[in-house]
């Protein structure tokens, strides 16, 4: 479909593809075995701008344009989902500060995420707060021109590798969800400290640790906006960022299309590339436009965002949720088409499985992302 993208969109989509095809397809399966983090390939992403995107153009960015970060995010995952998400991730750590930030906060953090110097990472989850993000344990307690920050984050991607971290803390328990605040805390600060790396079944090339606090010290002009404001800077961060998840999603499951279809021109049985038996010819063609009509929904929702359209919470939910459930769909059936050689870690296919199933989990599961979709449709039917 023509998606009628810009001659700027149209560089973005074919730089990333470019990356995608001749430096990070080469290591997927070394980086999926390693578990290292990627940072040649991050320079490479950081080298041609890439990490830009999201970013203002006065702080050295490109400006905000969350379809081009999409565009790049689908291409990227195309080869290697893990390796895109460190890329997606950062994304993700830097709107609080894009959407929240103080001036001096923006001078001061952006222009080395804009660049790709550091990556940043944002700290929600807990051992007891997944889902419900109000139930956060996590204190910051004023102490004077700072907060005292104890707690534990846990299954943070960028966790350990990334500089710059926002992290979400109850300043005043006694208030809930409105207790809750955002604060930029800097790798290397007394008292913060990393977890164990967890062993995962997908997105292997990513990072994902705990973060400790122990009477960790951040100065006051580290708070992001204001006391209590912590769960809209949440809410607000994952309108955003959401879109990306999808992107990612997308992106599995277009990569997943390509190797099955590729496979089954080259399969031969009973004499025939397995192409040409209707039973797979109708794979394919679901598959197809399951992810034709994901990509309508996630370009459409960026462009949403993109025109400072408020109140995306439902759109961006319908996105992340169909785009990822497409993902797993998708990658089932490229490996059915690939039989018994998709099991095999010899073949490719089986990583797509492993890393589109994390996008129906993360920035909230697709169980969460019908209740908000569920809400808004009622609330707006009762208009």
């Amino acid at each position: 479909m023509d998606y009628l993208l810009s001659d700027e969109q149209k560089m973005v989509q074919e730089l990333a593809r470019k990356i995608a095809v001749e430096k990070i397809r080469p290591v997927a399966a070394k980086y999926d075995q390693t578990e290292e983090y990627p940072w040649d390939v991050i320079k490479v992403i950081a080298d041609a701008g890439l990490f830009g995107l999201f970013i203002p153009e006065a702080y050295g960015g490109m400006g905000i344009n969350v379809l081009n970060l999409c565009l790049a995010t689908e291409e990227l995952s195309r080869a290697c989902g893990g390796i895109a998400v460190c890329y997606a991730a950062s994304a993700l750590g830097t709107f609080p500060i894009v959407l929240f930030g103080s001036e001096d906060q923006k001078k001061k953090y952006l222009p080395d995420l804009a660049s790709g110097k550091k990556v940043a990472a944002f700290a929600v989850t807990e051992p007891e707060a997944g889902s419900d993000a109000s139930a956060i344990k996590t204190t910051a307690k004023k102490d004077g021109e700072y907060y005292i920050l104890n707690g534990l984050k846990h299954f943070i991607t960028n966790g350990g590798d990334a500089e710059t971290y926002v992290v979400i803390a109850m300043t005043d328990k006694t208030k809930g969800a409105r207790g809750a605040s955002a604060f930029i805390v800097e790798k290397g600060t007394p008292g913060f400290t990393f977890g164990k790396k967890e062993d995962k079944f997908g997105i292997r090339a990513s990072s994902t640790r705990e973060l400790i606090f122990t009477d960790c010290k951040i100065p006051k002009a580290n708070l992001l906006a204001k006391e209590g404001m912590g769960f809209i800077v949440t809410m607000r961060t994952f309108d955003m960022s959401r879109p990306g998840v999808a992107a990612q999603a997308l992106g599995i499951a277009q990569g997943a299309l390509d190797l099955s279809v590729k496979y089954a021109k080259e399969r031969h049985q009973f004499g025939k590339p397995i192409s040409s038996f209707q039973g797979i010819q109708w794979m394919i063609a679901d598959m197809a436009t399951e992810i034709e009509a994901a990509r309508g929904l996630v370009y459409s929702t960026a462009r949403m965002v993109d025109a400072g359209k408020t109140g995306v919470s439902k759109e961006s939910a319908m996105a992340k949720m169909y785009a990822s459930d497409v993902a797993m769909k998708v990658s089932l059936d490229a490996l059915q088409i690939f039989g018994g050689y998709g099991y095999m870690k010899d073949y490719p296919i089986e990583k797509y499985v492993r890393d589109a199933k994390i996008t129906q989990i993360y920035e909230g599961t697709n169980q969460i992302q019908r209740n908000i979709i569920a809400l808004q449709v009622i609330k707006e039917t009762a208009k």
